[in-house]
């Protein structure tokens, strides 16, 4: 079930939030992702409410700097809340964010039962971004972040990444 898209009724603070980009997925902004919870704009002043995609995240203090850096520099000042409940969860990440991440060359989350039999069961059903072949095989349960499990396509012999289901 994806999240429908936040929409802040301040269009200069909504470009300028869209601008902030997931520094660990750069193709995918901070709205793709589905991190921003809720956006309060008073005058001169942004309160925004963040869920990190898992507690203890280390690109959450990035995002925050970011959105401060893209905010003041179009005159806003802004306070940055953690929210921890509910837990973030892959289904917030936006269609538009799954299309960004295959184009990118990481599989996005799929849904639980998936998951688990290609991380758990070994079963060959994760289609290669590169050429979309279902021949692929599990190399590691993490890949380039704790967040995605490295796989490798047996067609191309292509390395690729699978953005891990997360609920």
């Amino acid at each position: 079930m994806v999240r429908e898209a936040l929409q802040i009724n301040n269009p200069e603070v909504q470009r300028a939030l869209e601008s902030v980009c997931d520094p660990e997925v750069p193709v995918l902004s901070i709205f793709d992702l589905g991190v921003v919870r809720k956006v309060d704009v008073l005058e001169k002043h942004v309160q925004i409410d963040l869920t990190p995609t898992y507690s203890g995240c280390p690109a959450m203090d990035t995002i925050a700097m970011d959105i401060m850096t893209a905010l003041a520099e179009i005159g806003y000042t802004a306070k940055i809340k953690h929210v921890l409940s509910p837990a973030w969860t892959t289904d917030w990440i936006s269609e538009e964010g799954r299309k960004k991440l295959e184009a990118y060359g990481i599989a996005a989350p799929r849904n639980q039962q998936v998951d688990k039999r290609i991380l758990i069961g070994g079963a060959s059903e994760l289609e290669c971004t590169n050429c979309g072949s279902t021949n692929t095989q599990l190399v590691s349960e993490f890949g380039s972040t704790a967040c995605k499990a490295l796989f490798r396509c047996l067609d191309c012999l292509e390395p690729f990444d699978y953005f891990k289901c997360l609920k």
